[in-house]
């Protein structure tokens, strides 16, 4: 019989390609690519499947869109045509209205750095606080966010939300945070939190 550990390390190599990596951002502590995460999780909070989410991120990064300087600078239009191009059509307007206001945001506010954000919150729940203070990321969003994120923010992990809990049962791994992190190395979690979202939401996907 497998281990809980074997049975994580399976899901991480079968479906453990966390939505930053399909979306092409190299995550780091550094912000364009810490950027670039909170418009991925701005758009896979709509009601709109994870597959066009990611490539309406691609379509807006390949415009040139990585920073909250380019996004802001660029006209609605524009947002809208590439949000088009990966067919995020049902949201496409207002959405792109988000993005813009969202860059603006940030850059008034941070100067355009989330890093800012980090060292002003005491707590993940603070972080959570702040992310959902952008247009368009409610708790789902700043969820997405914290569990990308926890890899290069590592006093965010274990960032196990209900979510990811309903995954790891689903594959039969510990749904507690420090159980199911003690599964994985700490590099490989947000890989293993992305492995059972995408458990939760395909009842198909299982490591037997």
């Amino acid at each position: 019989m497998s281990t809980s550990s074997d049975r994580a390390a399976v899901a991480v190599e079968r479906f453990g390609t966390t939505y930053a990596e399909q979306a092409g951002i190299r995550l780091k502590d550094k912000p364009a690519p810490l950027y670039q995460l909170l418009v991925l999780s701005l758009l896979l909070s709509a009601r709109i499947s994870a597959d066009v989410a990611v490539a309406a991120a691609r379509e807006l990064f390949a415009a040139g869109y990585r920073t909250p300087r380019r996004m802001a600078e660029a006209s609605w239009q524009d947002r809208v045509d590439a949000l088009g191009r990966g067919h995020y059509r049902r949201y496409d307007e207002r959405t792109s209205t988000m993005l813009g206001d969202g860059a603006q945001r940030l850059l008034d506010t941070d100067r355009g750095d989330l890093r800012r954000l980090h060292e002003r919150a005491g707590s993940t729940r603070q972080i959570e606080e702040g992310l959902r203070e952008f247009p368009g990321i409610g708790p789902a969003g700043a969820a997405i966010f914290c569990r990308e994120v926890q890899g290069v923010w590592t006093d965010v992990a274990p960032y196990v939300d209900r979510r990811v809990s309903d995954g790891a049962r689903r594959l039969k791994l510990p749904a507690g945070a420090d159980r199911l992190a003690g599964l994985v190395d700490r590099e490989q979690l947000p890989r293993l939190t992305a492995a059972c979202v995408r458990a939760a939401l395909d009842k198909s996907l299982t490591v037997d």
